[in-house]
């Protein structure tokens, strides 16, 4: 259609799955079919989707703050002067970082909407952007939206997607602006070490980059690892914007409430553009995670559930033929090798039609992804749940196997 060749190219080029078979589940309504299939959606980050999770005190509280009837009004732009109290205090309890919930902290509708918003004040048309690849498909799409040249930077299997500073020195130019880190990385699950961080940082000194940092899964840690903060890295709080959410750590993912945090110099121009470019995010939400917040024990049942499901899926998908996965550093999430079997895309439909499972194409994550499937293994409250689709999974992926004649 001509009216379509007037947008800008990046979205002229997304496909809705309006007039066409799309393939990611979360575009369109392409999950809501593929569920009335009888499909299990192992491809959403959602802990323990579809079932009842919610802690107790957040679904009284939220009740109460319904029939009170103050839900029915704004809250600031900012965000609850309370709710970023409890955040900052939550966030000294982990780390160690004192933030002035006052001038370092605000509240965004989910971190999805905080990430565009973290890079919304730096990329100008033309600006490069270094990002590892495979990560979080948002942090290339988003660069496209706001004008700049998304810049892979490949990470490898060998090194268990670790960073190479070598690979980031390679690639920095002169129109270089920011680098962007998912840590821990989604899809991969790894856990970026403080040395790696260390060296990286000093190259966003050294090249006077901006660090935007995606940490949704920074509470899923296991605990043989480190979760680092990059604004913990001397020089980098100057220029670091840390973007966090309640949806992965605490399961609380339909609430939509995300947080950002960095220096009150930078966050000066956010609390002016905030009710221009994300509005306030949800009255009745921000009221009802705050007990998830003054009391956050209920994630240690969570990451007792997640550790139990890492274990059954290394165990499981390790002994099937043609098929590998490493133990996760973080996250709950799978990130299985089949490229033996199939590309990602062929083995993602194969598992739809094969197992009624459908997990995500590695490719989405960054061409580094191809021939690797992301599995979500939180879906399901019942362990045992988890257990049955993941066997199905693994099943139909045995006889693929049978049928290539791979053993081994």
């Amino acid at each position: 259609m001509s009216v379509i060749k007037r947008m800008k190219p990046v979205f002229a080029e997304l496909d809705g799955g309006l007039f066409s078979a799309a393939q990611k589940a979360d575009v369109g309504d392409v999950a809501r079919k593929m569920e009335e299939q009888g499909v299990a959606m192992m491809s959403w980050a959602d802990p323990f989707k579809p079932d009842p999770s919610t802690p107790p005190e957040v679904i009284e509280e939220a009740l109460k703050v319904i029939q009170s009837g103050t839900s029915s009004h704004y809250f600031m732009p900012i965000g609850s002067d309370e709710l970023r109290k409890l955040i900052a205090q939550r966030i000294e309890r982990k780390c160690g970082l004192k933030l002035d919930p006052g001038r370092n902290l605000i509240i965004n509708p989910g971190s999805d909407n905080g990430l565009l918003f973290a890079m919304f004040p730096w990329i100008e048309p033309g600006d490069e952007v270094l990002i590892h690849d495979p990560s979080y498909p948002n942090n290339t799409l988003n660069v496209k939206i706001l004008g700049g040249i998304p810049v892979a930077v490949s990470t490898y299997a060998e090194d268990g997607w670790h960073l190479r500073i070598e690979e980031y020195e390679k690639r920095v130019t002169t129109k270089t602006k920011m680098v962007v880190l998912t840590n821990p990385n989604n899809p991969t699950g790894t856990s970026f070490t403080r040395e790696e961080l260390q060296a990286l940082a000093d190259l966003c000194i050294r090249h006077d980059l901006i660090c935007i940092v995606d940490q949704a899964f920074e509470d899923t840690v296991y605990p043989e690892y480190e979760m680092v903060n990059m604004a913990q890295i001397p020089g980098m709080w100057e220029r670091t914007v840390t973007v966090c959410s309640v949806s992965k750590g605490m399961g609380l993912s339909g609430f939509r409430v995300g947080w950002t945090y960095c220096d009150d110099v930078i966050m000066d121009k956010y609390f002016a553009s905030a009710v221009s470019i994300q509005g306030a995010a949800s009255t009745m939400a921000q009221l009802a995670v705050m007990p998830a917040f003054r009391d956050d024990s209920f994630i240690e049942e969570y990451r007792r559930k997640y550790a139990v499901r890492r274990q059954y899926a290394y165990d499981l998908f390790n002994s099937v033929p043609g098929v590998s996965m490493d133990m996760p550093e973080a996250g709950f999430y799978a990130w299985i090798n089949i490229s033996r079997l199939g590309s990602s895309q062929e083995i993602v439909q194969y598992l739809i039609e094969e197992a009624k499972i459908n997990c995500n194409a590695g490719n989405f994550f960054g061409a580094q992804g191809e021939g690797w499937l992301r599995l979500i293994y939180a879906c399901f409250w019942e362990d045992q749940d988890a257990f049955a689709a993941m066997d199905r999974m693994a099943e139909a992926l045995r006889r693929l196997a049978e049928k290539k004649e791979i053993t081994g």
